[in-house]
C-alpha cells in the first residue's frame, strides 16, 4: 500500500489535478470535518442519489467500507475473538480491513417498489433513513441538478432527525442549498460534466477520511 498522505494532502492533490475544483476547496474541507467529526462520534454515513449517482452512492460506500488506498488492519480488540473462533477466525483476522460505518439508501429494492406502488416513490431515501438515522449521523445526498425531490425530501427527514447533511450538486446547488449544512456545487452544468467532476471529489472525500482513520497519526 502507498505511504500514508494527510487529509490536507489529499486536497491539495486534488485541486491541483482539477483546477476548477479550487471553487469549492472550502466546502469539500467543511464536508470532511463534517463526516470526521459524524463518524468519530460514532455515527453513520448514509449517502443517495439517482442514476448515475445511485452508482456513485454505493461507490462512496465501497471506499469507506474496506482499504481504499492505505492498508487497514482491524485492532486488536476485534481481531482477538477472531483468532481465538478456530481456523476460520484466523482465516478472517488475516483478511478483514477497518471499515467506517457507511450506508447506501439505494439498495432496497423491496422497499422501494413497495413504497411507489403503496404510498408514492419520493418517499424511497426519506422512509428507509427515518427507520435507521440517527442524531449525530450524516446525510451525503447526490444530485447533479440539486432538485431531486427524493434526496431533498430525505434531507428535510435527515434534518428533522438531528443529523448534518452534505449536498453533492452542480452549479448553484439548487434546492438543495438552503437545507444542506454544506453543499459541495461543482463548477459544471449539465449532467454528465457535473458527474465528471462528482468522482474526484468523492474519491478525495473518502481518502482524506480513510487517512484521517487509518493513516499515520489516526486517532
Amino acid at each position: 500500500m502507498p505511504a500514508s498522505r494527510s487529509p490536507e494532502q489529499h486536497l491539495t492533490e486534488l485541486v491541483e489535478r482539477y483546477p476548477a475544483l479550487r471553487e469549492v476547496q472550502c466546502q469539500i474541507a467543511d464536508s470532511f470535518g463534517l463526516l470526521r467529526d459524524s463518524l468519530k462520534n460514532g455515527g453513520t454515513l448514509f449517502v443517495c442519489g439517482n442514476g448515475g449517482s445511485a452508482a456513485d452512492a454505493e461507490h462512496i460506500v465501497g471506499e469507506l467500507m474496506k482499504n481504499f488506498i492505505l492498508s487497514r488492519p482491524i485492532p486488536a480488540e476485534r481481531r482477538r475473538p477472531l483468532v481465538a473462533a478456530g481456523e476460520d477466525g484466523r482465516w478472517l483476522a488475516e483478511r478483514l480491513c477497518g471499515g467506517l460505518r457507511a450506508i447506501s439508501l439505494n439498495g432496497h429494492p423491496s422497499l422501494a417498489t413497495a413504497l411507489a406502488n403503496d404510498s408514492d416513490a419520493r418517499l424511497v431515501f426519506a422512509q428507509p433513513l427515518l427507520a435507521l438515522g440517527r442524531p449525530g449521523d450524516a446525510l451525503l445526498g447526490i444530485s447533479t441538478s440539486g432538485n431531486a425531490a427524493n434526496v431533498r425530501l430525505a434531507m428535510v427527514t435527515a434534518r428533522a432527525c438531528g443529523m448534518k447533511c452534505i449536498a453533492l450538486t452542480g452549479r448553484g446547488g439548487g434546492a438543495l442549498r438552503p437545507i444542506a449544512d454544506v453543499t459541495v456545487g461543482v463548477p459544471a452544468d449539465g449532467t454528465p460534466a457535473v458527474q465528471e467532476l462528482h468522482v474526484p471529489v468523492y474519491h478525495a472525500l473518502c481518502a482524506m477520511l480513510e487517512a484521517a482513520f487509518f493513516g499515520d497519526g489516526a486517532g
